[in-house]
């Protein structure tokens, strides 16, 4: 199972991409780490999914903070990032 993550920001912006190809276990996983990472904190991401069928291999989790004043996003990402197992650097 190999999970791909990207990160973007801008200015009250920020997002997440979490590309794992057509693995619905590692979509699983995915769906589970946002939901256990969400009960431990206050912020919501907005939450979007991307699969497609042509090239099922490029099959994407998307999470948004599309107002991020205060940057509070890049905790939440951070702490999802380490239930995944994924590194930042």
């Amino acid at each position: 199972m190999e999970i791909k993550a990207y990160f973007r920001r801008e200015e009250r912006y920020e997002g997440l991409q979490l590309v794992y190809g057509a693995d619905e276990t590692a979509k699983k996983t995915i769906l589970d780490a946002i939901a256990k990472t969400q009960s431990e904190s206050a912020l919501r991401p907005k939450i979007m999914e991307n699969c497609d069928i042509t090239q099922p291999e490029k099959c994407a989790i998307y999470l948004e903070f599309e107002d991020d004043y205060d940057r509070e996003g890049g905790a939440f990402f951070e702490k999802l990032l380490k239930t995944l197992g994924i590194s930042c650097s």
